[in-house]
């Protein structure tokens, strides 16, 4: 609302030059006011003035404002501003007339958002875990605030882990039936892996005792695949999240999109051959090394199926596509951004998150992950462990581009110093305490007495509620929910000190207790949203 004032202050000026520039207005450190706002130094040279000149021209244009009781500059030309009790108050009666349809939200675009794609080579692991939490919230954020987000998983189905897999399932069926067949040199040797070999031999007897061709291998790939695929779906409903669509590598070639591309890249004469295997030019548009396409067998790489499956994103219709990845995956990225260009796909179109890794801390021990060797910890066990809520939370709690140490003493613990507790918490407190008001005869009434609110603790809070939109925004710009965890944390943490600090119901004054009541209300709306959005429980007891 700041900034819109400033912007309509500035709209003639900039008609008149017909420049434009923009600024930010944000919260400070509490000593300097409720809102500052850096338009005078970014304004100077526009201006042609000092910034603290340009201050005082926007200071002298907002004076008396009824939104403001105090306009200061501060250093080198900050605005800093001291929003009136009487704005905030009206605040908080428009948001609970109208939770939602207070906010302006104007984005607007269709989304694909593609995480947690993953080798269906075994459980989805505590390593994929953060990204698919992470992928699931901002997806949730995104449509709340006005994209139309489709959530794909794309399964990596094709290639050699998958014929690494089938191989690895058929050794594990010779070896139960009595024939120690190796298992093959980066093969995988987790349990699941003779679970599989079990059904085959359970359907299927003894017929493929030591024998083995393309017809045999397509039976355990489709074996391990459709166990695998079952196994994904069991943990992502343990965690509360599902795809919108699950989009198959092998599809891409089927559907003959594989071959689409390559005509494309040799009619632009952006492949070549080389040791007999067909390449893309890859250092023509970034600095990089060209990259093959197809190996000297006449398969498939990756890279080409991958080429494949962006380029039909943008064929679909999608205006954006986010790509979710670890951070292992950056030298991925300027391949695809190369071979986007190659496509004449906008530039804008493709957008990468990389996210740091998770180490898991079981007391001062270090779990290792290791997917083929078998030594890991799955999904599966750590929401056992630590349930749904606290898994969410912790995966979401920490910049995607931060290293994540997963504390599970401190998630399963049921004290303030876990932050899912602690916000949860406040959201049964206050559910606590309208029913303490209901048992002592206090009726609540919706909107009114809230002129009483007056003290710093009741403006404070209400400024937090009043900042939910700018924290999605933000969530949205830097495409990472941790914005939101630590918002709700900090919205948490004033209520919880409000209420030590002042009686809430006190049925010697009915009207200031339900003037608070309103003011509590408020606070549980937002945790409740905020909650929802992170796919974290709301309880309304603990």
């Amino acid at each position: 609302m700041i900034k819109r004032e400033i912007e309509s202050l500035l709209k003639s000026y900039l008609m008149e030059t017909g420049m434009e520039y923009d600024f930010v207005v944000e919260i400070p450190e509490e000593k300097f006011g409720d809102f500052s706002t850096n338009i005078a130094l970014i304004g100077a040279k526009f201006f042609k003035k000092p910034p603290r000149e340009v201050a005082k021209y926007f200071v002298e244009k907002l004076t008396g404002h009824p939104m403001f009781d105090e306009i200061s500059i501060a250093g080198p030309g900050f605005i800093n501003f001291k929003v009136s009790k009487t704005f905030y108050r009206d605040f908080l009666d428009n948001f609970l007339r109208s939770p939602e349809g207070i906010w302006r939200f104007k984005n607007k675009g269709k989304i694909l958002l593609e995480y947690g794609s993953a080798n269906p080579t075994g459980p989805l692991t505590v390593g994929h875990g953060r990204q698919v939490v992470i992928g699931d919230v901002l997806g949730n954020i995104l449509r709340y605030i006005g994209f139309d987000v489709t959530k794909e998983m794309y399964l990596n189905d094709a290639g050699r882990q998958i014929k690494l897999l089938s191989k690895s399932v058929w050794a594990r069926y010779n070896q139960l039936l009595g024939y120690e067949e190796p298992i093959p040199e980066d093969g995988y040797k987790g349990d699941y892996v003779i679970d599989i070999a079990r059904l085959v031999l359970k359907d299927c007897g003894n017929r493929f005792f030591r024998t083995w061709d393309n017809e045999i291998e397509d039976i355990f790939r489709d074996y391990a695949l459709r166990e695998i695929t079952k196994m994904f779906d069991k943990t992502l409903e343990m965690l509360d999240t599902k795809f919108d669509n699950v989009y198959s590598e092998k599809s891409l070639i089927d559907d003959g999109t594989a071959d689409e591309v390559l005509n494309i890249l040799k009619e632009k004469d952006l492949t070549y051959e080389h040791e007999g295997a067909l390449w893309l030019r890859v250092s023509r548009f970034v600095n990089d090394n060209d990259k093959v396409l197809i190996k000297n067998d006449g398969s498939y790489t990756y890279f080409l199926t991958d080429i494949a499956y962006h380029y039909k994103k943008f064929k679909r219709g999608y205006d954006i596509a986010i790509d979710i990845f670890g951070s292992d995956h950056h030298g991925h990225l300027p391949r695809m951004y190369a071979a986007m260009k190659a496509l004449d796909v906008p530039e804008d179109f493709l957008v990468f998150l990389l996210h740091q890794f998770v180490t898991l801390k079981r007391g001062e021990e270090i779990v290792k992950m290791s997917t083929r060797a078998g030594e890991f910890v799955t999904l599966d066990e750590l929401i056992e462990e630590v349930g749904k809520d606290a898994t969410r939370y912790f995966f979401a709690m920490v910049d995607v581009n931060t290293h994540l140490n997963f504390d599970l003493e401190l998630a399963k613990s049921k004290t303030n110093e876990n932050p899912v507790y602690y916000v949860q918490y406040a959201h049964a407190r206050i559910s606590s305490i309208f029913e303490n008001a209901r048992q002592k005869g206090v009726q609540f009434n919706l909107l009114e007495n809230i002129e009483l609110l007056e003290n710093e603790s009741e403006m404070k809070i209400i400024k937090h509620i009043s900042s939910f939109d700018d924290i999605l925004e933000r969530c949205k710009e830097k495409l990472s929910p941790h914005y939101l965890t630590d918002y709700l944390e900090t919205l948490a943490s004033a209520f919880h000190k409000y209420y030590a600090e002042y009686k809430i119901v006190d049925t010697d004054n009915p009207e200031l207790t339900n003037a608070r009541l309103n003011l509590a209300l408020g606070v549980k709306i937002i945790l409740s949203e905020g909650l929802k959005l992170l796919g974290v429980s709301a309880p309304e007891k603990m």
